[in-house]
């Protein structure tokens, strides 16, 4: 029988336990760690290296959107968000196939999520929801903040060819947006899709990391796992890790782990420094 090794997430104490008695009664569940906000749930995810994290939204400070953008696409779990959503919210799940379950939840809702999560688990596909959920978090970002004017600028900028130079475009519909390289943090992949990370918003490119990495800054950008590129400009602490491996951290809360085939990449960079 499948185990999922499972993170709990929500910063209501009420809210945590009556989550974690009713998956305790789902044998396919191991809960291995619960958190009460954004910035446990990071560290307990990079700690632990869960299957499934079932993830609330609404929480102050890092919200569970936050907690998704900063998780490198290697240890991102399967995710369940847990959510009062608006019905808007909803759709955009239902529109790039995201779990959720509506609160107040109920154990129907939760064995189904269960069911799906394990699912996803024996076909393989833990390390490809990222996309679908940076897509659905994109969306309903538009909906909450959609502005004509600021769409018309854009588009205004991306028909210069002086300001593609050194920049990434990117295209989601009818909208282009063009982001500074030097803007750009850390890029992971995911499937056929690239994850953007800059301080304020991760972006979705369709791309390969191999065909993006071509269009930036040799200088600056560096591969430092089969799926993560960081901008060297950003690394703030190296901080060791098992087998060889260590972590960067990139900001206040970003962490992206470095392979032991990449290292000297790093190892090269700190003795320039």
């Amino acid at each position: 029988m499948i185990k999922l090794r499972t993170l709990i997430v929500d910063d209501e104490p009420l809210a945590l336990k009556l989550l974690r008695s009713k998956l305790s009664h789902i044998p396919e569940i191991e809960i291995v760690a619960q958190c009460s906000n954004g910035r446990e749930a990071i560290a307990a995810t990079i700690e632990f290296e869960p299957d499934l994290i079932f993830l609330d939204i609404q929480m102050p400070g890092i919200d569970g959107f936050g907690v998704i953008k900063k998780l490198q696409t290697e240890i991102l779990p399967l995710v369940i968000f847990t959510t009062a959503f608006e019905k808007y919210a909803l759709d955009a799940f239902d529109v790039h196939a995201v779990d959720y379950i509506l609160k107040p939840i109920d154990d129907e809702h939760i064995q189904r999520a269960v069911s799906r999560a394990i699912q996803r688990f024996e076909t393989g596909e833990k390390h490809d929801n990222k996309p679908h959920i940076i897509g659905a978090i994109n969306e309903i970002d538009l909906i909450q903040h959609r502005s004509e004017a600021l769409d018309d600028e854009v588009k205004t900028q991306a028909t210069s060819i002086d300001n593609v130079e050194r920049k990434i475009v990117i295209k989601d519909r009818d909208n282009i947006t063009i982001l500074k390289q030097s803007d750009i943090e850390w890029v992971d992949a995911a499937g056929d899709y690239v994850c953007i990370h800059t301080d304020a918003v991760t972006h979705i490119k369709r791309s390969t990391l191999k065909s993006l990495l071509k269009d930036l800054d040799p200088s600056i950008f560096k591969r430092v796992h089969r799926s993560t590129i960081v901008n060297l400009n950003y690394i703030q602490k190296v901080i060791p890790h098992t087998k060889g491996e260590f972590f960067l951290k990139l900001g206040e809360y970003d962490q992206v782990k470095v392979s032991r085939n990449y290292r000297d990449v790093i190892k090269s960079f700190l003795s320039e420094s």
